[in-house]
């Protein structure tokens, strides 16, 4: 039983925060121009309640790395940035690689670390009908938010390869009316606003989304070190048993991405709750105060019959992601070592 005056000072807590999150909500509506911009609230997250940093990233050191020097540095200390060409910051970034793999939390986290507003764009449907209205829009309430970083997740989706056979008038359109916008960024320095893309699919994007893009960073499927490092982000507040033998699980999912290591780590939570739960069901009632035991290596290895790896390293969607990360990334063959999880590409 709960005692009437703690639930008394939750409730009035909960009461707090729907306050504060309300007048959030009203003071964004207040500099919003018009019916259009107010489409963008909903999708507006400022940086102190996203929630996310790059600690909470397992591995991708060298891509934080970059990150930092391209999008953190500049929106935080501008005027290191305000002298020549050279210098000028990047408006465009590309996260590019397999489903899991962690792209949209490390662009939170991104927009976190740079103290920037965060708008995240994950749906095309509403921009069929208006799609120039709500394009410049969009850019226009951005401009009243600086540092901002525009995420639109699933780029390939809004901003795909034009000409194709039952290409819509209307998708053409919002990518004609997006690009254009985009390109105003360009003569306006000033303001730190960046265009943060994602896809699983980027050999779907239009040539001239691409050229928008110059910084392009593969993400792809983690190697045993970058595991462990994930494992051990993951499972950082589980109670594990003694010397938890970390690396021995990161050798045992090979394969796995960052998404699938963390549906692992749940279903192997589950299972001493299974025992619990059976042996109460042996005994024909049920524990007043229950202490799970800890969490041990076989619980993961028995785990991995409910969920395996979700990409196989030699699909032909992986080799895609590698052709294009040759021609057009950054952690491709050009480059000294690649981004990502470790050198091996996966």
């Amino acid at each position: 039983m709960i005692p009437s005056g703690s639930l008394d000072i939750a409730i009035a807590r909960l009461k707090d925060e729907e306050s504060i999150l309300k007048k959030n909500s009203e003071s964004l509506v207040t500099i919003t121009k018009d019916e259009f911009e107010k489409n963008f609230v909903s999708a507006l997250i400022p940086p102190d309640e996203i929630g996310v940093r790059f600690d909470d990233v397992g591995a991708l050191e060298d891509v934080k790395r970059t990150l930092n020097e391209l999008v953190s540095l500049p929106m935080r200390r501008p005027e290191l940035f305000s002298h020549g060409n050279l210098l000028r910051p990047c408006k465009g970034v590309l996260l590019f690689g397999p489903p899991g793999t962690g792209k949209t939390l490390l662009a939170k986290a991104l927009a976190t670390e740079a103290g920037a507003n965060f708008i995240n764009i994950t749906t095309m449907d509403q921009w069929f009908g208006d799609a120039e209205k709500l394009t410049k829009a969009l850019f226009s309430f951005a401009s009243r938010l600086t540092p901002v970083i525009i995420f639109i997740d699933e780029v390939d989706s809004l901003l795909g390869a034009r000409g194709g056979t039952f290409e819509h008038e209307a998708t053409r359109r919002i990518r004609n009316e997006f690009m254009a916008a985009w390109d105003g960024l360009k003569t306006k320095d000033s303001q730190r606003i960046l265009v943060l893309a994602a896809t699983n699919r980027p050999f779907d994007l239009d040539d001239a989304v691409i050229r928008r893009l110059p910084r392009r960073i593969y993400i792809g499927l983690p190697d045993a070190d970058n595991r462990t490092k994930i494992l051990k982000v993951l499972l950082a507040r589980e109670n594990l048993e003694p010397d938890f033998r970390f690396d021995k699980l990161a050798i045992a999912t090979d394969g796995y991405s960052g998404s699938d290591l963390k549906n692992l780590c749940i279903a192997a939570a589950y299972r001493p709750v299974e025992e619990l739960l059976e042996a109460e069901k042996e005994r024909g009632q049920s524990v007043v105060m229950p202490s799970l035991r800890l969490l041990q290596l076989d619980d993961f290895i028995k785990a991995k019959s409910k969920v395996g790896a979700s990409i196989a390293y030699d699909a032909t969607s992986m080799n895609e992601l590698r052709q294009w990360n040759d021609q057009y990334g950054e952690g491709g063959s050009r480059a000294r070592s690649p981004f990502g999880f470790g050198n091996s590409g996966r």
